[in-house]
């Protein structure tokens, strides 16, 4: 494991003369600050550097405001866009009076997580592999007020530019207007047919490569279901916090690479009415010494301990949904008829299902596909949070159920209303999360001051949102 020598070495190899240091904050946006090379000292890996953590969302308040980073030597790479040579450091946060990590420290949130799954002896590794959609769009402006609210979305893959006589096109460095040439999407078919129609295969051949320069293994990149550049890259499975650390790398890259070729990505689960939204499948899998502890002789060839993380993963659902789907946009994409998992069902191969088994060729590689996530959520926060459902799946035995392996979509109504839902709305969720939030504090892996101030934050976010006139009303109310 690298030392803070270690990565000053590097530093000096790669010729950096600036040292980026970025952080996650409460709900999931990286944060960052620059120093000089010449102010990366070793005991910058011993003491750490100070900041104001009062400006950070949900932290701490004016008055306590003095914060310390600390890098983790074992995340040092040189940054892909920055003009002069600046090495990339990943951070925990600590108090600089305790030293002590503090405890709405996301990462280090998921660092107790991977602790507790090795001190239960259930396993010594959690790995992860997520799937996360997103859509990359020519542009985009939206702005609200008291008068007044609007979005609009660019796209000449849109299949709703069919109509127009001309295409506008931006590659970040000048604009271009042709006769429109037709080869867009239609609604529900952008998975996947080959070029013209997917017009954006080279940025993400582009958006691949350099995160392959990172370090992040890509397994495949192709166009998504809806219209107007729904994308999926999907990235090799890691262990919880590494896999959390990409993720955010995998984001970084992204929005990067679609800014300096005039593109703009969103991650938003819900960005289009009438297609399909942006989920994160995300693949999970416990180890002990190097051997898989799902594979076993049970439905689909896995073991009891897969098929009990399977029903904590369930019973917790709805609690989860507060971290793993964390706005209030989420729920427009969990909604049926756009193939989102709105079920809290079980099924081998069944993409219908909250929970997929996917088809695995040996013991390796089986795992539990959980699919109701999208990639808005903290990946620190919601990895480790399932993590925590499915472990106290395992501890306390909990059955699943039978497996359902009918289209879950065409089931009878009398048999569609047997099986539960998940939350229909964020306030529904953060409301299962107050009355279900023990199986989190479990190991004092999460704690009731990060409950409570997470959902504090996210009533914020709710209200806003119930409180602002939408056009749709007017649409539907106006003339009433």
């Amino acid at each position: 494991m690298p030392k803070g020598k270690d990565v000053i070495g590097l530093a000096k190899d790669k010729q950096a003369v600036m040292v980026d240091l970025k952080f996650m904050d409460f709900l999931g946006l990286w944060q960052h600050f620059t120093i000089p090379i010449a102010e990366l000292t070793e005991a910058v890996f011993e003491e750490g550097l100070g900041f104001d953590g009062s400006s950070i969302r949900g932290w701490v308040p004016i008055h306590a405001s003095d914060m310390l980073v600390m890098p983790d030597p074992d995340t040092a790479l040189m940054d892909p866009f920055m003009k002069d040579p600046t090495l990339s450091l990943i951070c925990n946060i600590l108090d600089p009076i305790t030293k002590e990590p503090y405890g709405r420290d996301p990462r280090f949130i998921a660092q107790k997580a991977e602790r507790y799954l090795r001190q239960s002896g259930i396993g010594d590794t959690a790995y992860y592999g997520p799937e996360a959609e997103f859509f990359i769009f020519d542009g985009v402006s939206y702005d609200s007020g008291p008068n007044h609210a609007h979005y609009a979305i660019e796209s000449r893959e849109g299949q709703w530019e069919t109509g127009s006589a001309v295409e506008y096109h931006f590659d970040g460095k000048t604009h271009a207007t042709r006769p429109n040439l037709g080869y867009k999407p239609r609604y529900k078919e952008g998975y996947f047919p080959v070029a013209p129609i997917d017009s954006q295969q080279d940025i993400r051949t582009e958006m691949c490569r350099v995160m392959e320069q990172c370090g992040i293994l890509v397994e495949r990149q192709h166009h998504e279901v809806a219209t107007a550049g729904q994308a999926e890259i999907d990235i090799r499975f890691d262990s919880l916090v590494k896999t959390a650390d990409k993720l955010m790398w995998f984001k970084y890259i992204i929005k990067n690479v679609a800014l300096r070729n005039g593109k703009t990505v969103t991650f938003m689960p819900k960005p289009l009415f009438g297609d399909n939204g942006s989920g994160m499948h995300t693949h999970q899998s416990i180890w002990s010494k190097g051997k898989p502890l799902f594979a076993g002789e049970g439905y689909a060839g896995m073991s009891e301990t897969a098929l009990h993380y399977i029903g904590g993963v369930l019973k917790h659902a709805r609690a989860l949904a507060a971290i793993c789907n964390p706005t209030t946009n989420s729920y427009k994409r969990l909604v049926p008829g756009f193939e989102a998992p709105v079920l809290l069902a079980y099924s081998v191969r069944n993409r219908s299902a909250g929970c997929r088994i996917p088809l695995a060729s040996s013991p390796k590689g089986k795992r539990v596909e959980v699919r109701y996530p999208d990639p808005l959520a903290n990946p620190y926060l919601a990895f480790a949070a399932m993590l925590m459902a499915g472990l106290d799946g395992i501890r306390n035995k909990l059955d699943p159920g039978p497996a359902i392996d009918k289209d879950l979509y065409d089931l009878p109504p009398e048999e569609l209303k047997q099986i539960p839902t998940v939350c229909g709305s964020l306030r529904e969720a953060l409301g299962y999360l107050d009355k279900d939030r023990d199986f989190l504090k479990a190991g004092g892996v999460f704690d009731d001051d990060f409950i409570d101030s997470y959902t504090e934050l996210k009533m914020q976010e709710i209200i806003r949102f119930e409180h602002t006139p939408h056009p749709v009303e007017f649409e539907m109310y106006y003339s009433a």
